[in-house]
């Protein structure tokens, strides 16, 4: 299948209101220039350097989604493009965002990343660690980042309760601080969940972005 028919396929199949992320990762620019010429405007990478590359070859106008774990000498590399940072899992990294936004003469949105999955080697907070950051009203004194919402990674299983359990709880953990520390805040509104083999279950538990690559791009 073409990504024209994939892209068509997917887009039928989101609601309004949820933002569909293309995970161009490993992808060449010619594939994502197809998915460009089709309609597509934001896209999702999870190397800096691989992104940075992507960027100087690729359309102006293209919305850049930093997906994957992002290091704290890294972000000077993205910040005076970078659109969305989906992986933002300590206070240390939201500051040092914020340092390289200011230089760029920027804001840069952010999603806090929760581990919300069954295996250890995904990164994120936990929701102890999520209620500490926010407590503590140093955040708030940051004026080059805007935390917007929440990001998780599902465990990688065929067990669909499983995965439906973790968007879940995540979605919970969403409308806790939402009350908590964002009620007056409009752009907090956020909760990217779900990939190519989970993000109808994602959208029907709460999900606002889904992040999908294989199911556009096909397997790598």
């Amino acid at each position: 299948m073409s990504i024209k028919t994939n892209l068509q396929r997917i887009k039928e199949s989101i609601p309004g209101g949820v933002n569909l992320i293309a995970v161009s990762k490993t992808h060449p620019p010619e594939l994502i220039l197809e998915a460009y010429h089709h309609g597509q405007r934001q896209f999702g990478e999870n190397k800096v350097q691989e992104l940075t590359a992507k960027v100087v070859v690729l359309p102006d106008d293209i919305e850049w989604h930093m997906i994957g774990h992002l290091q704290s000498n890294k972000v000077k590399y993205i910040a005076p493009f970078v659109s969305l940072i989906h992986g933002v899992d300590s206070y240390k990294l939201l500051k040092v965002i914020d340092k390289e936004a200011k230089k760029c003469h920027r804001n840069i949105k952010c999603l806090l990343q929760i581990h919300i999955a069954k295996e250890s080697t995904k990164f994120g907070l936990s929701g102890d660690e999520l209620h500490e950051l926010l407590k503590n009203d140093e955040w708030r004194t940051l004026s080059n980042v805007q935390i917007i919402g929440l990001m998780g990674m599902a465990t990688f299983t065929e067990n669909q309760d499983i995965v439906r359990a973790e968007f879940k709880s995540l979605k919970q953990l969403y409308d806790e601080v939402k009350e908590q520390y964002f009620s007056n805040d409009s752009g907090f509104r956020e909760i990217s969940m779900g990939m190519s083999d989970d993000y109808r279950i994602a959208i029907e538990e709460g999900s606002t972005m889904v992040r999908v690559g294989s199911a556009i791009f096909g397997e790598r």
